[in-house]
């Protein structure tokens, strides 16, 4: 049998496996991208969603916003009542690849910052999120990445050699803190890429 080094592979969820696109939701309520970047940096919408990941609810913090921006009411509180427009689908060629390596008997985990209400709804919507052996979830540990305590609870929670782990996340901070506590790394870009470095780590996917 052929010896492998990584013996772990931890995914993130958005925009690895998952595609997350608020502008979708947002291109209703603007005529173009300029103004949905506007709409960010006035609102402070996309800060706020670190919140959300931390625990806050989508309601509470929405109507503190709201309040503040009345003319954006409506595409504030669409960011909650709408949130599934803002899933543009699955990424078919990494979730095939986590596929294999679920078939092939690999441990599999995920550190995701989501908040716990809309992680449920995606729970629905993408089945295939059920199939880890752990997720952490930011929202439930109330830390969120790039915080080295989030990757701390999950190698502490089951006793994983950082440097037998392989992390992967689209996010250039969320990939430097995993590194720096040992973890073996891939900076999402796009699929294939990744699969030429889960082969160089000995897995057929």
């Amino acid at each position: 049998m052929t010896s492998r080094s990584i013996d772990n592979v931890i995914f993130d969820i958005g925009n690895v496996l998952i595609r997350w696109q608020p502008e979708r939701l947002f291109r209703e309520y603007f005529a173009h991208d300029e103004a949905i970047r506007d709409f960010y940096a006035e609102t402070g919408l996309l800060h706020r969603n670190l919140e959300f990941d931390r625990g806050e609810p989508f309601a509470v913090g929405l109507a503190e916003l709201a309040a503040k921006h009345p003319h954006h009411g409506d595409a504030l509180h669409a960011f909650n009542h709408r949130w599934t427009e803002t899933l543009a689908g699955e990424i078919p060629e990494t979730v095939a690849m986590l596929g294999r390596l679920r078939a092939a008997g690999v441990r599999n985990f995920a550190i995701t910052n989501f908040s716990r209400e809309k992680f449920d709804v995606a729970l629905e919507i993408f089945p295939f999120l059920a199939g880890f052996d752990d997720i952490v979830v930011s929202a439930d540990v109330k830390l969120i990445k790039p915080d080295p305590e989030i990757f701390q609870v999950l190698l502490k929670r089951h006793g994983l050699d950082a440097e037998r782990s392989l992390f992967i996340d689209d996010n250039a901070e969320n990939i430097a803190a995993a590194r720096s506590l040992g973890i073996v790394t891939h900076h999402f870009a796009e699929p294939e890429a990744l699969r030429r470095d889960l082969v160089g780590y000995g897995f057929e996917v």
